[in-house]
């Protein structure tokens, strides 16, 4: 018996198992056809695509093998020499302090990789900065160190590829601050502040005397209880680490007692005097109160008269 072998069949078996291939293929490139993208820019986010796998492995692997940090280091690096690296530094709501120095510290990293700066660190390293400031409780130069206090916060971010963008807030000065020949402003929690680029205020209340920044909330609240005679009020002067003194912009002084309470007394005493008798202006040039039972005045001396005078007035 004889077998006959059809030697045609296969071949249009093959061909019918292509074509449902074929029509997939077409239907995969019409689909890619529709899409808003050239052959170009599918290769080049593929090419991309693959990168960041390889990079994710690489870290992943690195982090499995205990070297998180050669790896981050590594993709920094790269990232550095592709372009993202700080070479630019945009300081934004400077009013008064010197701009100068937050350049020089955010430019001052060692790693300017973007990737690799840390934003927090730096935050903290501006606010930290730091001045000499006159202090009695100092070394043996009577001077130590103290924040400046200009850079109340600071909010740091990234602007891709190469600017670091830095956002001051700046504390707000309420007085100038006079010791051992230095002269700064400070804020309402008594932070010494650099002198700002502009003039200072001629109508802000001076405060004098070694660590009176320190007392500059007592001070607050000790004028707080006669409103009507703080716009009066020039100058301050922390006598002793004990007392205050105030001098008005008419030129007399008027000395408080020791403590809280006493001191305030005395000066709401006085601005009742002051409301009814106008004791500001009159030719007094010193008051003392310091003694909570009495108040002692004191006016200026009377020229003497010339020895020519008093021999005519005698005659």
């Amino acid at each position: 018996m004889t077998t006959r072998i059809k030697r045609g069949a296969p071949a249009r078996s093959r061909a019918s198992s292509r074509k449902p291939r074929t029509r997939q293929r077409s239907r995969a490139n019409a689909l890619l056809g529709r899409l808003p993208f050239s052959d170009a820019q599918l290769q080049k986010a593929a090419t991309i695509g693959v990168l960041g796998l390889l990079t994710i492995g690489g870290i992943i692997t690195a982090q499995f093998m205990g070297l998180p940090a050669m790896a981050r280091d590594e993709v920094a690096l790269a990232a550095g020499r592709a372009g993202f690296e700080v070479k630019k530094v945009e300081v934004r709501n400077v009013d008064k302090m010197n701009e100068l120095k937050v350049y020089e510290i955010a430019l001052a990293q060692k790693d300017r990789s973007m990737l690799n700066v840390d934003l927090e660190e730096l935050r903290y390293e501006l606010m930290g900065m730091k001045l000499v400031a006159p202090d009695a409780e100092g070394d043996a130069a009577g001077k130590r160190t103290a924040p400046t206090g200009w850079i109340a916060d600071a909010r740091i971010s990234r602007q891709l590829p190469d600017t670091l963008i830095v956002d001051i807030v700046e504390r707000k000065p309420v007085a100038v601050w006079n010791a051992k020949g230095k002269t700064m402003l400070v804020d309402a929690q008594g932070v010494p502040l650099e002198l700002p680029r502009d003039q200072i205020d001629p109508k802000m209340l001076r405060i004098v005397g070694a660590r009176a920044n320190a007392r500059i909330g007592d001070l607050t609240k000790l004028l707080d209880v006669a409103p009507a005679l703080t716009p009066q009020v020039k100058e301050a002067e922390w006598v002793g680490n004990r007392r205050w003194n105030l001098t008005f912009h008419s030129g007399e002084v008027l000395a408080l007692p020791e403590g809280a309470d006493l001191s305030e007394a005395a000066l709401v005493n006085f601005a009742r005097m002051d409301g009814v008798n106008r004791l500001l202006g009159k030719g007094v040039t010193y008051f003392d109160l310091r003694d909570p039972e009495r108040a002692y005045l004191r006016k200026p001396r009377e020229p003497r008269p010339a020895p020519d005078s008093m021999a005519l007035a005698e005659q």
